[in-house]
């Protein structure tokens, strides 16, 4: 037998050996799976709705000390450098949305509990 046939043979056993394990899991319950799409969808929107808000107050923000800086051009350095502060603080509005949304997702505290309640098994 060459090298390679031995490879193949001893992962097609391995594979065999494994595939028994993965037919005696037990299906997930349909409540489980619709409350997961739901929370995935609604991640979804608020970071979308986050994004969408936080670009539109760093667009007017810019837009307004543009318009401070053309029409005194003397107070430049005044109005860029709380243009900067302003748009950081909009910014990190919209990445606690993103943590928010990371914890919902992924290490959400109460995902035991609401996993009990809606019927699912939880290990």
């Amino acid at each position: 037998m060459s090298r390679n046939t031995r490879a193949v043979v001893l992962t097609a056993m391995f594979v065999l050996m494994l595939s028994s394990l993965a037919f005696a899991q037990e299906q997930v319950s349909a409540v489980g799976l619709k409350f997961f799409i739901t929370t995935v969808f609604v991640a979804g929107f608020g970071i979308a709705i986050a994004a969408f808000g936080g670009s539109l107050g760093q667009g007017w923000s810019i837009q307004k000390s543009v318009e401070g800086i053309a029409r005194n051009p003397e107070a430049s350095g005044k109005i860029t450098v709380t243009m900067l502060i302003g748009v950081a603080m909009i910014e990190s509005l919209v990445i606690y949305t993103l943590v928010i949304e990371l914890i919902l997702l992924y290490a959400y505290p109460m995902a035991k509990p609401l996993a009990k309640f809606v019927g699912l098994e939880v290990g």
